[in-house]
């Protein structure tokens, strides 16, 4: 699947869901490890699982198969990943402590934000 299309299938999956504060990070360069970082907050153990979920069923039926998921047991960071992009989807205050915006040297101010939320 193309990148930039399996991009817009991730952002519409988490709008769907009303996920909240969708950024994405740019790590080619980076990292090895992937492309992409998407980074979404959900407003509860129950809305982050159900965020990431929509997420690998939307991928998979778009044609590419997640290769993994983590943190579904507890839900406050469920990470989702597709490959070429990695889906992190977080209640606020663990995106808050782990500031993986700035983790990966993009403040909030400069990651480029998806929703207006």
């Amino acid at each position: 699947m193309q990148f930039e299309k399996l991009k817009q299938v991730v952002i519409a999956a988490i709008e769907d869901i009303k996920g909240e504060k969708i950024v994405q990070l740019d790590v080619r360069g980076k990292t090895s490890f992937t492309d992409l970082m998407i980074i979404a907050s959900g407003t509860s153990s129950r809305h982050v699982k159900s965020i990431a979920d929509h997420v690998a069923e939307k991928a998979k039926q778009a044609g590419a198969m997640p290769l993994g998921m983590e943190g579904e047991a507890e839900a406050e960071w469920v990470l989702v990943d597709l490959g070429d992009i990695v889906v992190h989807v977080m209640q606020p205050q663990v995106r808050e402590f782990y500031g993986l915006e700035k983790l990966w040297g993009v403040e909030e101010k400069t990651g480029k934000r998806i929703a207006s939320q």
